[in-house]
């Protein structure tokens, strides 16, 4: 039976359509539609229920050393209230998961996982972690609200103090007080745009919503849903676990290099990274120039010849055209290849194009 996040009365308030999504009932779109939800969140702000997302608490002496055993980055260099992206490998070097972590102290981080992979992802952790380290999963006790768009510090700046809008990106600060509520905000998000994610309790929850809404509306705030959440990483070319990334795929493979540090004495699935050697399939965008929308699981033609699949596909809000993801054969991925998509038996031409389709000018 899915779960209701504390924010589940707003979304009915606001009109939201609830489906279920990772055990969850959340909105994929309010009547403003998800084209228009996108694009607020492109040129004003938007307002996401994301508190399905998973987080565990790591605590004690050997936290720090534990993390950078099982996680691909390497957090030895972190700061008190910096926030670093990683990926999760399993022995043969496919991905269990891609997280962000958090740290508070030498001695304590947060570490926030994908919803549909909470429980696995928690049971790994605490299956290959040693010493003198405590994993806790908080999940169900965190609510999770995030503000993102070129308007987000602006509203933010209605309610909290001009310290916590000067954290640089990929930072937070902890213990913030909104109207009474203890809130941890990040300068972090999944829609390629600056904004903030803020962690509070579940009872505190509808207040700051509620209070997002008000304050942002002049600012054009909307509040937003799955649907839109989906197209804004995919015109960011953020990768979605599951679809970019699997337990098969390396990280390698799908273009995360930046949170791999090879350079580790060890990590889980660092042997298997070796062993692969250099990746033979790599992570493309491709941009459909003849008439057709393409989505994932869609094989991907050079010259009539087989090269890969897409993983990813919609038609981009704010690009006003259609957009995917693929992951195709390293020695055919060549900017500016004229390839074919097969949808549903039939071939519609695509261009290979940089990614990602869309690059945040607003963003710190």
């Amino acid at each position: 039976m899915e779960i209701k996040t504390s924010l589940y009365d707003c979304h009915v308030e606001c009109g939201g359509t609830i489906v279920p999504f990772a055990g969850y009932l959340l909105p994929v779109q309010y009547p403003t539609g998800i084209i228009a939800e996108h694009n607020a969140v492109r040129t004003a702000a938007g307002l996401f229920d994301v508190s399905h997302m998973g987080e565990v608490v790591f605590t004690g002496a050997d936290a720090l050393k534990n993390l950078n055993y099982i996680l691909t980055n390497d957090f030895s260099s972190m700061t008190d209230g910096q926030v670093r992206y990683s990926v999760m490998c399993n022995d043969a070097g496919g991905c269990v998961d891609d997280l962000i972590v958090y740290r508070f102290n030498v001695d304590k981080y947060l570490v926030v996982v994908n919803a549909a992979n909470r429980l696995k992802d928690y049971e790994w952790m605490k299956a290959h972690v040693s010493g003198d380290v405590r994993v806790e999963d908080i999940s169900d006790s965190i609510a999770q609200i995030a503000l993102q768009g070129p308007a987000a510090n602006e509203i933010m700046g209605k309610l909290v103090p001009e310290s916590v809008l000067a954290m640089k990106y990929y930072h937070f600060k902890d213990d913030v007080d909104i109207c009474g509520s203890k809130c941890l905000i990040s300068r972090t998000g999944y829609t390629g745009e600056d904004g903030y994610e803020i962690y509070l309790s579940n009872a505190d929850a509808p207040l700051i919503w509620r209070l997002l809404l008000d304050v942002g509306k002049d600012k054009g705030l909307i509040p937003c849903g799955l649907g839109a959440r989906d197209t804004l990483r995919l015109e960011a070319a953020m990768p979605l676990y599951g679809h970019e990334m699997d337990e098969v795929i390396t990280p390698l493979e799908t273009g995360l290099n930046f949170g791999v540090k090879m350079n580790k004495d060890d990590f889980v699935g660092k042997k298997a990274l070796i062993a692969k050697g250099t990746p033979a399939i790599k992570r493309v965008g491709l941009k459909i120039t003849g008439r057709g929308i393409a989505r994932e699981h869609q094989d991907v033609y050079l010259d009539g010849a087989l090269i890969g699949r897409t993983t990813s596909g919609t038609h981009a809000p704010f690009l006003k055209y259609p957009i995917a993801m693929a992951l195709i054969a390293a020695d055919k991925a060549e900017v500016g290849a004229k390839v074919e998509v097969d949808v549903r038996g039939r071939k519609i031409e695509a261009e290979i194009v940089s990614l990602p389709f869309y690059n945040n000018t607003h963003k710190l």
